[in-house]
């Protein structure tokens, strides 16, 4: 359970990979529509997990035919509904400003554990949460409180709002469900339960939008480093770390995705954060920090 320097930089490697997804995402808009981006991201990823996951999962059909109740949920729900809906957001929102309010997940799930699993939270915890939400209406407003009362609002902020109920949605029943089954194959099946709730969306949007991908070397390293890196590597450096340390302490690593995000934004983008930005940051650190600390 000791943090050791190993397990800090593989608890560092997902923040970053989903910093660069936001970005890489951001960068892709106008060339890639965002259903059939999450749609690439996902069949490149299944393709390249195949050769060495579909050896592993046979063993468990059994396992997968006991499960199937849950596995139909979290599939859609992590693979399919989230990452869809994050570069939907993107659309019209900054690699920054999702990620700050991905940064408040753990407090949605302090939150719909209480309402919905029956989780009692500690009073610290619920400060903590009041902290990061005030972090998210503050990124909402975009540093002006007349832009509530305006109701001026970024669309894709109201989106990744509704992408974390997804993301906690996914959580939850992880935690209370998981079927015991080993890393490659568990998530080689819920890639290919959620390509196949996010086809029928790619195949609406290209019914209805005249968007098409602008294939380039850019947009295809963009989707290759996207289904290499946040859905591989990171997904494996998570849960490796997780096994290492625990639950508590990754809570504090994935805090540094909007720190990342804000570095790449400026490096790529040209996009330097706000002070609103930072000061958003402050609250929803502060306030994870408390909910986590209170949790022990």
């Amino acid at each position: 359970m000791r943090l050791d320097p190993a397990t800090a930089a593989l608890l560092t490697a997902p923040p970053l990979f989903w910093a660069g997804n936001a970005v890489a995402a951001r960068m892709l808009v106008g060339d890639v529509p965002p259903v059939a981006l999450s749609l690439a991201r996902w069949v490149i990823a299944f393709a390249l997990l195949l050769p060495f996951a579909w050896r592993a999962a046979i063993p468990h059909r059994a396992a997968f035919a006991r499960h199937w109740r849950i596995l139909l949920a979290i599939g859609p729900l992590g693979v399919g509904a989230y990452n869809t809906l994050q570069y939907i957001a993107l659309q019209t929102s900054s690699p920054m400003a999702t990620s700050l309010i991905a940064s408040s997940s753990p407090v949605f799930i302090l939150a719909i554990g209480a309402a919905v699993f029956g989780e009692r939270a500690r009073p610290a915890q619920w400060l903590g949460a009041a902290l990061s939400v005030g972090g998210v209406v503050l990124v909402m407003a975009r540093g002006d409180p007349a832009n509530l009362a305006q109701l001026r609002f970024v669309p894709g902020d109201l989106i990744m709002l509704v992408a974390n109920v997804t993301w906690t949605l996914y959580t939850w029943l992880l935690r209370k469900h998981r079927p015991n089954l080993p890393f490659a194959p568990l998530l080689l099946v819920q890639m290919a339960i959620g390509i196949a709730a996010i086809a029928p969306f790619a195949v609406l949007e290209a019914a209805l939008s005249p968007a098409r991908i602008a294939w380039s070397g850019g947009v295809a390293a963009a989707m290759l480093y996207m289904a290499v890196f946040p859905s591989l590597a990171a997904y494996w450096c998570w849960d490796v770390g997780i096994r290492r340390v625990g639950a508590v302490i990754p809570v504090y690593f994935a805090n540094l995705t909007p720190v990342f995000a804000a570095v790449l934004s400026m490096w790529l983008l040209a996009d330097p954060p706000r002070a609103y930005h930072i000061a958003a940051l402050a609250l929803i650190v502060v306030g994870i920090q408390l909910a986590s600390r209170s949790a022990r």
